[in-house]
C-alpha cells in the first residue's frame, strides 16, 4: 500500500472515470506515481476528459486503450491513428444495436435500388452505375467509407497536429522518464505530442464516421462519394428510422431514397472527373489551412490546468481553431457551387422520376431538403473536423437552375452540361439562371472565334489537331480546383 493519498488502494471503485482507467491500464504497476504526479501538476484525468468533449464511455474507451499502449511504444507519426478511428467508428456504429440485416431486409434494398434505376432511365440519359447493389448495416457501412475519411480528414489534422505539437511540446522538458512498466529510457515530448494528437484525431474521425453511420442512407447523400468503385447502396435501419413518424409508406421513402442513390450513383460513374474534382477541392482547402501559432502560444500560456472552467472556455473559443486565408474561401465558394450543382441536379431528376409514380414525393422531396440544409450532429462534427461544411447552401438555386435548361433545351443539354469541368455553371449562374443560356452561347462564341484563329494561323489540320487536344474530362486533366467556372467555353468534341 501507498502513503499517497491519491492514489487508489486495492479494491477501491474507481472514480468512475473511463480516461482514468485508460491511464491506469497504459501506465500499468507505474499508473498511481503517473497519476500523482499529474495531479500534483494540477491535470486532473477526469476534468481533461470532461473539457476534451469526447465521450466518457467505459465501452468506448475500452476499444482503444490497447491502441493507445501500442501507439506509445511504436514510432508511427501519421497525423490520424487509423486503428482507433477504426475501432471507435465501429463501437460508434453499433451502439444501441447494429444487428444483422434480414433476407427480407436485403431483398426490399435491393428491389428498391432496381426499380429506381427504371424509373431513372426515363429521366436522364446517364445509364445506371452498374457495380453491386446491396443493402448495408451500419457497421459495413463504416467499413466501406472509411478509406475516404483518410484522404478527406488527413490534411487538416497535418497541420494542426504540428502546430499543435510545436507549441505544446515548447512547455515540457526535452526528455521525460517513462513511468515505470512502459520501459526504460527517455520520451521525446514532442514525439509524444503528435502521437496523442493522432490518437486525438484519430478518436474524433471514429466518432464522425460512426455517428454518420447511423444518420445516412447510402453511399452518397453525405455530400461527397464515400466509395471510388461504382455502387449503389442502402442503409435499411436508417431508411425506417427516418420514415418511423412520417404520414408516408415505409416502401414510398425506401424507393424515394433509392432514386437519390441511385442518381448520385449516375452522376459520379458516368462523369468520370467529379469525384476527383471534389476530393481534390476538399484536399486543396484543407492543405491551404493555417494555424494561429501566436494566438495558440499565448492561450496556452494562459489556461490554469487547475480551473476546468478556463480550460473548457479556451478549449471552445475558436483559438485552437484554423484560420483560412482568402485564396481558400475563394475554393471554399467553388467548392459549395460544385456540391449544390450536384444536390440541384439529384433533387431535380429524382423529382422528375418519383412524380408518375409517387403520392408523397413532393412532400418527400422538401423534407430531404430540409434535411440538408439544416445538417445534423454528424454532419457538424465533421465541419469542426475538417474545417468545412458539406451542406449545398444553394441547392434549390441550383436544381431551379438545371429545370431551366431542361426546359429550354431539354434533358439532353441539362446533362451534357457535365461532360467538362470548364462547362459547369458557376455562382453568378446560380445567382440569374435566366440569363445562364446568354452567357454560354457567348462562351461558345469565343471559343469558336480562338479555332478560326488558330486555323488562319496554323492551317486547318493543325488547328483541328489543337482543337482536338482539349481535356476530355477523364479525370486526368482539369480536375482540379480551378476548374469550376467557364474558362474558354466547351471543348472541341
Amino acid at each position: 500500500m501507498t502513503d499517497d493519498p491519491t492514489a487508489r488502494q486495492p479494491g477501491e471503485p474507481s472514480d468512475g472515470s473511463a480516461w482514468e482507467q485508460m491511464l491506469r491500464q497504459m501506465f500499468g504497476e507505474g499508473a498511481d506515481e503517473a497519476l500523482r504526479q499529474m495531479r500534483e501538476q494540477g491535470l486532473d484525468p477526469a476534468e481533461m476528459a470532461r473539457a476534451s468533449g469526447l465521450p466518457d464511455d467505459p465501452m468506448l474507451m475500452n476499444q482503444v486503450i490497447a491502441q493507445v499502449q501500442r501507439m506509445l511504444s511504436s514510432g508511427g507519426d501519421g497525423p490520424v491513428n487509423w486503428d482507433v478511428a477504426h475501432d471507435m467508428a465501429r463501437q460508434v456504429a453499433v451502439t444501441g444495436g447494429d444487428p444483422s440485416l434480414s433476407p427480407a431486409e436485403l431483398r426490399q434494398a435491393t428491389e428498391a435500388l432496381g426499380v429506381a434505376e427504371l424509373w431513372l432511365d426515363a429521366a436522364t440519359d446517364l445509364p445506371p452505375a452498374g457495380g453491386s447493389v446491396r443493402a448495408l448495416s451500419r457497421s459495413e457501412w463504416v467499413e466501406r467509407t472509411l478509406p475516404t475519411w483518410r484522404t478527406l480528414t488527413e490534411p487538416v489534422a497535418t497541420s494542426m497536429s504540428t502546430a499543435l505539437a510545436a507549441t505544446l511540446a515548447d512547455q515540457l522538458p526535452e526528455s521525460m522518464e517513462l513511468p515505470p512498466g512502459l520501459g526504460a529510457g527517455g520520451l521525446d515530448p514532442a514525439a509524444m505530442m503528435r502521437q496523442l494528437g493522432a490518437l486525438v484525431f484519430g478518436m474524433q474521425v471514429g466518432q464522425a464516421a460512426g455517428s454518420l453511420s447511423r444518420e445516412v442512407f447510402g453511399l452518397t447523400d453525405a455530400g461527397l462519394p464515400l466509395v471510388a468503385e461504382p455502387a449503389t447502396a442502402l442503409v435499411p435501419g436508417n431508411v425506417a428510422a427516418f420514415a418511423d413518424g412520417l404520414d408516408v409508406p415505409l416502401d414510398e421513402v425506401r424507393l424515394f431514397l433509392a432514386l437519390r442513390e441511385a442518381a448520385h450513383a449516375r452522376l459520379f460513374t458516368h462523369v468520370t472527373w467529379l469525384r476527383g474534382h471534389l476530393l481534390a477541392a476538399v484536399d486543396a482547402y484543407a492543405r491551404g489551412i493555417t494555424i494561429d501559432v501566436e494566438s495558440l502560444e499565448e492561450s496556452v500560456r494562459a489556461i490554469d490546468p487547475t480551473d476546468p472552467a478556463a480550460l473548457q472556455g479556451a478549449l471552445s473559443s475558436g483559438v485552437f481553431a484554423p484560420q483560412t486565408t482568402p485564396e481558400q474561401r475563394a475554393v471554399l465558394a467553388r467548392l459549395e457551387t460544385a456540391l449544390a450543382l450536384v444536390e440541384g441536379w439529384v433533387d431535380e431528376v429524382v423529382a422528375t422520376a418519383a412524380l408518375p409514380h409517387l403520392p408523397h414525393s413532393v412532400a418527400l422531396r422538401e423534407m430531404i431538403r430540409r434535411r440538408r440544409a439544416a445538417g445534423g450532429p454528424a454532419e457538424q462534427t465533421f465541419a469542426t473536423l475538417v474545417g468545412l461544411e458539406l451542406r449545398p447552401r444553394r441547392s434549390r438555386d441550383a436544381a431551379a437552375l438545371w429545370a431551366r435548361i431542361a426546359r429550354e433545351q431539354g434533358a439532353e443539354a441539362r446533362d451534357a452540361v457535365w461532360d467538362h469541368p470548364d462547362l459547369l455553371p458557376t455562382a453568378e449562374d446560380l445567382d440569374d439562371p435566366a440569363g445562364y443560356a446568354g452567357r454560354r452561347a457567348a462562351a461558345e462564341g469565343e471559343h469558336a472565334d480562338l479555332d478560326k484563329a488558330l486555323a488562319e494561323i496554323l492551317g486547318d489540320d493543325a488547328a483541328g489537331g489543337a482543337g482536338g487536344a482539349s481535356p476530355a474530362g477523364d479525370g486526368t486533366e482539369g480536375d482540379g480546383t480551378e476548374g469550376d467556372g467557364p474558362t474558354g467555353g466547351e471543348p472541341t468534341r
